[in-house]
């Protein structure tokens, strides 16, 4: 089953063959900034079987700098639209792609919130789906405590220069 999506304006449009999971309603920092709401629903496919089919030129790239885990957080979103948008040239075999792009159904629904400790006093989960912090996701996936070395910075703690 082929899955499309597409930004906002429709310049930039992709597909995928099939939608794996895990279906994750995010609440970070960075996905309440980059959507402008409450989180961004992201669902992950398989790299093999995406493909951006239009619209690469428009395609654009924003870096953050390294907070608490290297490579630096990068995102890609329409330079006309500014819509987010998924990796045209994935590295990885598995994509997250914001499920709001999709114009189709991709055959799940969303399994989990996370990153819960960044919720806002304003935003209050109550759908019954699994909320998983920091902590129990890494323990889920990677089978294993966090680090005690591990310090969780949000991009509020660093100071900025546009210098």
């Amino acid at each position: 089953m082929t899955v499309r999506g597409s930004c906002l304006c429709g310049a930039v449009r992709f597909q995928f063959e099939e939608a794996i999971g895990p279906f994750e309603i995010c609440h970070c920092n960075r996905c309440r900034k980059l959507s402008g709401g409450q989180g961004m629903a992201c669902v992950t496919v398989l790299s093999s079987g995406y493909e951006m089919t239009e619209g690469k030129s428009f395609v654009s790239v924003f870096e953050a700098p390294v907070l608490y885990q290297s490579p630096a957080y990068h995102s890609n979103f329409c330079s006309r639209c500014g819509s987010p948008l998924p990796d045209p040239e994935p590295s990885d075999d598995r994509l997250e792609i914001p499920a709001g792009l999709l114009d189709d159904d991709p055959g799940l629904v969303p399994d989990k919130h996370i990153f819960v400790e960044f919720l806002p006093p304003w935003d209050q989960v109550t759908d019954g789906l699994p909320q998983y912090d920091i902590e129990k996701l890494h323990r889920e996936r990677h089978g294993k405590d966090l680090p005690e070395s591990f310090v969780l910075r949000s991009h509020y703690d660093s100071e900025t220069s546009d210098d």
